[in-house]
């Protein structure tokens, strides 16, 4: 695909975009719900939008370092923040290519600049965290998202 575009334009490629998706239909009353989902369906999501995702990014990757420029945008869904609609498969598969897009080795030492404690959370003090949902001070919480990263996310 990057040869036959190098060849066609002259160029290297500067710029990809993944929007993959697998063969999906968006009509929530016919999704199976969480008890009914099987893991193909899973599969066949992740199979799209990420292991797609991550074979073009790494095929992008030699040309862009070589030029010192270039620029990937991964497409998500807003589903994995507010799960209007029972798209499980869908919704997980994207969450994980966000979780791709964000996580750069480069990016690492700049995430621990940046949080009010100048560095990232250790396996220990995510495991406090997790003990504490297991414990009984954590019964009355339900459906929450606890960001454990030293004060990087304010919200």
């Amino acid at each position: 695909l990057f040869a036959a575009a190098r060849e066609r334009t002259g160029a290297s490629i500067s710029a990809v975009v993944n929007n993959a998706l697998a063969q999906f239909s968006f009509d929530g009353d016919a999704r199976p719900k969480l008890g009914e989902v099987a893991w193909e369906r899973f599969s066949q999501q992740i199979e799209g939008a990420v292991k797609g995702a991550l074979n073009t990014m790494q095929a992008a990757l030699p040309a862009m370092r070589a030029q010192g420029f270039g620029r990937i945008v991964n497409v998500g869904t807003n589903l994995f923040q507010n799960p209007v609609v029972p798209y499980h498969d869908y919704t997980a598969a994207k969450a994980a290519l966000l979780s791709l897009t964000r996580t750069a080795e480069a990016v690492f030492d700049l995430i621990a600049s940046m949080t009010p404690l100048r560095r990232v959370t250790t396996p220990a003090e995510f495991a406090d965290a997790v003990l504490f949902f297991l414990s009984p001070w954590g019964r009355a919480v339900t459906g929450q998202n606890l960001v454990v990263d030293c004060g990087l996310v304010k919200d």
